[in-house]
């Protein structure tokens, strides 16, 4: 299955250049580096990247999961998990401590704010789903008493599919009324999490799960997946139109602007979610020598990225080019290094253990 190598390699690319655009674009999130001149046209881009790449990266995750816990069993799945997912959000955070109150006189006014993950909260997302997952196998095959056969399932049709997005959107909209849109808490001190987005991801690895033990992704027609991608696309192009081009006579208000909202990000989200993995199953499921490399330091590459990128934006600063050209410049830049960067350390046995 290289193509789910070369989507999450894809992925991640586009994680990286979605931390570059936050120095350069309108954007809800904090970053480091904030430039005092913005790029409109990256404010759309911020907005379609939030509405489906973690939930794909949750749903091959949760696919992931399955056949990992079927080879090793429960505690070696758990371990590895700790191993893999753990030890990177543990060093991260320690050296975000560090650096912030040793060099930069960071004062911790509560102590929820002491340890930050920063954007791998989506390793300690994952960790706490395949932990309950694994266990949630483990005392159901306890309670089994005798084998049973797993009768094949269908393929889910567009109805169920529809409910799925229904429930998802309504979720989501539920949650949001007590937690908007890019307001982060520490749960427990240490798990970073936007509670606006729970209900979708959450949703997306449990997906994953079925598509694994039911051969969904092998088996989803291609004609399908390729009408789920038209839709992703019908909607991102949708945004890009309504945040660019001037609109003045179809202004709605906050209420209906939200419930519109909601339809909207989940059609990006299953679209894409569903109509990538289809069309890069179609499409790309071959690996040459540059395509492997890549793949082997993609999980490398989504940890180191941030540090390598935020110091090229802090080199580029005194530029004087417009942000968008900052952007390029940045990402063409970041991108091939942080490559670089993660297929030297990777070279070190330790570190290749883990990433």
């Amino acid at each position: 299955m290289f193509y789910l190598d070369t989507l999450r390699v894809v992925l991640t690319i586009l994680v990286v250049l979605h931390h570059i655009g936050q120095a350069y674009g309108p954007t809800g999130g904090a970053w480091p580096v904030q430039e005092a001149t913005r790029a409109a046209v990256l404010s759309p881009f911020f907005t379609v990247n939030r509405s489906f790449f973690m939930s794909l990266f949750f749903m091959i995750s949760g696919f992931l999961a399955v056949g990992a816990l079927e080879r090793h069993g429960f505690r070696r799945f758990v371990r590895s998990r700790l191993v893999r997912l753990g030890i990177p959000v543990l060093v991260f955070g320690l050296i975000g401590m560090v650096v912030r109150f040793f060099f930069l006189n960071e004062q911790v006014s509560n102590w929820t704010r002491l340890f930050n993950a920063g954007h791998l909260w989506y390793l300690e997302h994952v960790l706490l789903f395949s932990v309950v997952y694994a266990a949630w196998r483990l005392l159901r095959n306890r309670a089994r008493s005798t084998a049973q056969a797993k009768p094949e399932r269908p393929v889910p049709g567009l109805p169920v599919t529809l409910a799925a997005l229904l429930v998802v959107a309504v979720l989501c909209g539920l949650v949001r009324i007590w937690s908007p849109i890019d307001r982060w808490t520490n749960v427990l001190g240490f798990i970073a999490t936007a509670f606006a987005d729970v209900p979708r991801d959450l949703a997306f690895f449990i997906f994953g799960v079925l598509a694994a033990r039911r051969g969904w992704f092998e088996r989803y027609p291609t004609r399908r997946g390729m009408g789920w991608l038209g839709v992703g696309l019908a909607a991102a192009a949708a945004m890009y139109a309504w945040r660019l081009v001037p609109h003045g006579g179809l202004a709605l208000s906050d209420k209906a602007f939200g419930l519109v909202y909601l339809a909207w990000e989940e059609l990006v989200a299953f679209g894409f979610c569903i109509g990538l993995l289809v069309a890069f199953r179609q499409f790309a499921n071959r690996q040459g020598r540059l395509a492997g490399m890549l793949a082997a330091n993609q999980y490398s590459v989504y940890f180191w990225h941030v540090g390598i990128v935020v110091v090229i934006q802090v080199a580029v600063r005194a530029l004087s080019i417009p942000p968008l050209a900052k952007f390029g410049l940045v990402s063409l830049v970041a991108v091939p290094l942080v490559f670089l960067w993660s297929a030297l350390m990777r070279k070190i046995p330790a570190v290749r253990a883990v990433l």
